[in-house]
C-alpha cells in the first residue's frame, strides 16, 4: 500500500465482491476452468486479509451463484470439493484474523458435505469479532426478494403482520442479509460491468467499482485502489453536494 494513502476514517464498512474470472484466467493459461477457481482461492485470502488490515467489518464474497448450477456437472462436482477442502484448509487462519464466517442463499441444497463443513466452520468461528466474511451459496437476489414478499404475505394472510406497516426497512428485515448492513462498495473483476442478480435490493446506493483485471489475479493491491477509488466519490444519497458540504461542517 506504500503507493496508496487511504483515509482511515473513510473505510467502507461493508464491501461485497463479484468474484469473476476463474475460467477465463484457466483457459488463457491452457488449463482447464477448475485451475482458475483453484488459484481463485488465493485471491480470497488477499482480499479478505486486505479487509481485515483496513478496517472493513463486513466483507460478502458471491461464490456460486443459484445460474451457477447450470454448469458442466464435473465443473459444479470440483467446485463444490473445492469449497469443502478450503473451508477446512482455511479454519485455523480464519480464527487468527479473527474472521467470523456467514453464509447467505440456498445453502440447504448444496452437498452434504459442503453443509456440514460450513456448519462446522461457522461454530468454529462465531465468537470471533474482527471481520465477517459472508460467503452467496447458491444464491439469487430476486429469489431473496420474492422469498420475503412471500412470508410477509403469508404473515399479513393470518393477522400477524398489517400490510400498511410494509416500508423498506421492514422490507430489508426479511432479507437473509437483515443483520448486516448494506455495503458500501461493491467490486467486480473481469470486466463485466453488471451485478448479475447479486444483492439488487441491498445495492441501492452501493458505490460500483469494476476492474479488467481476472479474479486470480486480483491481490491486496488491487483492493486497496478500489477502496481508494470510493474514497475519491461523494456519496450524496439524493442531496445536493453543499448539503453534503454543510453537514460535515
Amino acid at each position: 500500500m506504500k503507493d496508496i494513502q487511504l483515509d482511515p476514517k473513510r473505510i467502507p464498512q461493508h464491501v461485497a465482491i463479484i468474484m469473476d474470472g476463474n475460467g477465463r484466467w484457466a483457459k488463457k493459461k491452457g488449463e482447464l476452468r477448475i485451475f482458475g477457481h483453484t488459484n481463485g482461492v488465493d485471491s480470497v485470502r488477499e482480499a479478505l486479509t486486505a479487509a481485515v488490515e483496513v478496517g472493513v467489518q463486513y466483507l460478502t464474497l458471491y461464490a456460486f451463484s443459484t445460474e451457477n448450477w447450470n454448469r458442466p456437472k464435473e465443473e459444479i462436482a470440483a467446485l463444490m470439493d473445492l469449497l469443502v477442502q478450503s473451508i477446512y484448509n482455511e479454519i485455523d487462519e480464519l480464527n487468527s484474523k479473527g474472521v467470523k464466517l456467514e453464509t447467505i442463499g440456498d445453502v440447504e441444497i448444496l452437498p452434504k458435505t459442503c453443509q456440514n463443513a460450513l456448519i462446522d466452520a461457522k461454530k468454529k468461528t462465531k465468537y470471533n469479532k474482527k471481520i465477517t466474511l459472508i460467503l452467496a451459496l447458491s444464491y439469487s437476489s430476486r429469489r431473496e426478494i420474492a422469498h420475503a414478499i412471500k412470508k410477509m404475505t403469508q404473515e399479513v394472510v393470518v393477522g400477524k403482520l398489517s400490510s400498511d406497516s410494509i416500508n423498506e426497512d421492514l422490507i430489508s428485515s426479511y432479507l437473509s442479509t437483515a443483520n448486516y448492513p448494506d455495503p458500501e462498495l461493491l467490486i467486480r473483476t473481469s470486466g463485466e460491468n453488471r451485478v448479475s442478480n447479486f444483492l439488487m435490493w441491498q445495492l441501492a446506493y452501493t458505490e460500483l467499482y469494476f476492474t479488467k483485471i481476472l479474479w486470480p489475479d486480483f491481490k491486496k493491491k488491487n483492493f486497496f485502489r478500489a477502496i481508494y477509488d470510493y474514497q475519491k466519490r461523494e456519496r450524496r444519497f439524493g442531496k445536493t453536494s453543499d448539503q453534503i458540504l454543510n453537514e460535515n461542517v
